[in-house]
């Protein structure tokens, strides 16, 4: 199914100012968002998409130039080059590991061999998971605990593959090398090289007797819970990065952790950057004459002030309200004013406006 205009979505012309576009998807978002009634999870992703490109003038360029082709809209799907190749596999247990054994080796191998006396670095895999925060979570920061299913340390040789009582012994094929010499046929005639040792995978030993609970791979797989604190201010689609948290391997370090986080959306408030914004509405006779309105912050309700003739669309701003900044202090909360106006008046109220509207254009001539 073809994508809708992104100018159509968010109901305004192409010649729309950037804070005519802002405004238009403040009003977009809150109208589809999920959580409302009559929203539409459909419509709000389409907002988002829309306001993702129109918001950034790089990118609205080259929409207005090449369309959804110009914004990577083409297809529905699948890796089209650039960005992250592992995106929107979704972390669903998939490892990736970029140790040994790529292209460095085979190369390191051709032109003289392993070095170090065979001995390798060896790390374990990457893992990957994902976690889903509240609103609030992501601005003020929280722990969560992850359940993790992976290779962890051998509970029984706690990782040396030797069953407990017994040692290592060297090991008879490279006869504690780590390598053994493996004879190539190339173009330029017969080439030897010395390759990992595959019965010792590189150490040079292996055990006396292998361990009972692991079978000698020092690893073994079980569900681990595993505490990480989430950083205040986090923003979705952020990747945490937890060094040495990932699968563990006999002999080597641990891989990493990569966190991907999501932030659900709120019903009242949308965030960009170091802003929270929010919109509240004020009848047209509290907007003219002024008032105070009690405002929801994520701090709690906020007394705010509406000065005399305050127009429908103005913005206003709540200091140290917003996310916390890397660096201290907190970013604004923007509250923009909606001005009701009445659309059942009774007779009465219709008699007071009309003699308010002769009144001024009376005064127009006095």
């Amino acid at each position: 199914m073809s994508k809708r205009d992104y100018y159509e979505v968010l109901g305004v012309g192409k010649e729309a100012s950037a804070d005519e576009i802002k405004k238009a998807f403040r009003k977009a978002a809150v109208k589809h968002h999920p959580d409302k009634e009559g929203g539409s999870e459909e419509k709000f992703k389409e907002v988002n998409e829309a306001y993702e490109v129109l918001k950034d003038q790089q990118k609205r360029q080259r929409y207005d130039q090449f369309g959804h082709a110009g914004v990577g809209g083409a297809s529905g799907g699948g890796y089209s080059g650039g960005g992250n190749p592992f995106e929107g596999f979704g972390g669903q247990g998939m490892h990736f590991d970029f140790g040994d054994g790529g292209l460095g080796d085979i190369f390191g191998q051709f032109f003289g061999g392993a070095s170090g006396g065979g001995q390798r670095t060896q790390r374990g895999n990457d893992v990957e998971t994902r976690i889903t925060l509240d609103f609030e979570e992501a601005i003020f920061g929280v722990e969560k605990t992850l359940s993790l299913d992976m290779q962890d340390e051998c509970s029984h040789c706690h990782g040396e593959r030797a069953e407990p009582g017994h040692g290592m012994k060297t090991c008879a094929t490279c006869k504690g090398s780590g390598q053994i010499p493996r004879v190539m046929n190339t173009m330029f005639g017969q080439i030897q090289q010395a390759v990992v040792c595959q019965t010792c995978e590189g150490r040079g030993q292996i055990p006396e007797k292998i361990c009972s609970v692991c079978r000698g791979r020092g690893t073994e797989r079980r569900t681990q819970d595993l505490k990480i604190k989430v950083p205040a201010g986090i923003d979705d689609g952020v990747t945490i990065r937890l060094r040495e948290r990932g699968e563990a391997i006999a002999g080597g370090a641990r891989g990493d952790l990569y966190v991907h986080v999501r932030v659900k959306a709120h019903k009242q408030f949308t965030r960009e950057g170091d802003l929270i914004l929010s919109e509240e509405h004020v009848d047209m006779v509290d907007a003219a004459l002024g008032t105070e309105i009690d405002v929801t912050t994520v701090d709690g309700v906020v007394r705010m002030k509406i000065p005399a003739g305050t127009q429908s669309g103005t913005d206003f701003k709540l200091n140290e309200h917003g996310v916390p900044l890397q660096h201290g202090g907190r970013g604004a909360h923007i509250v923009s004013i909606v001005v009701d106006t009445p659309t059942k008046l009774s007779k009465k109220q219709k008699e007071l406006l009309k003699e308010l509207k002769s009144s001024k254009k009376r005064s127009i001539f006095s």
